[in-house]
């Protein structure tokens, strides 16, 4: 059976998000998913106000696949994106 899990990032784009999962062993096969072995991400994207005037980007990603594979899936993706965003 399919594991999902999802979890959004702040301060990273879609375009970096897909460049991550590629990295990870993922080929994008459209606009915002990336196919791995065991697994797929969906991501999409919007603006999220923090505060009165600051808007940041907060790219969501819904990783589904074997539980096994998505649980150093999602770490490794969450280790990267942190680095990068805020």
């Amino acid at each position: 059976m399919a594991t999902r899990v999802e979890r959004s990032f702040r301060g990273i784009s879609e375009r970096l998000a897909i460049r991550y999962l590629t990295n990870l062993g993922g080929e994008r096969v459209d606009e915002d998913t990336v196919t791995g072995e065991d697994w797929t991400a969906t991501i999409s994207a919007e603006k999220v106000g923090i505060g009165p005037s600051l808007q940041l980007t907060e790219v969501t990603v819904v990783f589904e696949g074997d539980e096994a594979t998505l649980e150093s899936l999602v770490d490794d993706f969450a280790r990267k994106a942190m680095r990068a965003g805020g």
